[in-house]
């Protein structure tokens, strides 16, 4: 069996960080450790949480109430129809 070096020169361009604000950072880790503080108080109920997301389509927050067990939305704000009309006004 023959094992020949690797090629350095093919080798893969470093990843840049993308740098976030010191004040964002800690806002969005205040904004994790509230929800965790929710969720763990069982607010929503033992079989339900709560959850943001970002929509892929018009990149709004959404804030949703899950069930823990079937990962069903069970109520959502904005509502998906608003969600919807919000990326039909994007579109030509």
């Amino acid at each position: 069996m023959e094992i020949s070096a690797v090629n350095r020169t093919d080798a893969a361009q470093p990843v840049t960080a993308v740098s976030v604000p010191s004040e964002i950072a800690s806002q969005n880790r205040e904004v994790v450790q509230a929800v965790k503080a929710v969720n763990g108080s069982e607010m929503f109920g033992q079989d339900e949480e709560l959850a943001f997301q970002m929509d892929s389509s018009t990149k709004h927050l959404v804030v949703q109430i899950i069930n823990r067990n079937t990962k069903e939305v069970i109520s959502q704000v904005p509502p998906e129809y608003v969600l919807r009309m919000a990326q039909n006004l994007k579109s030509p």
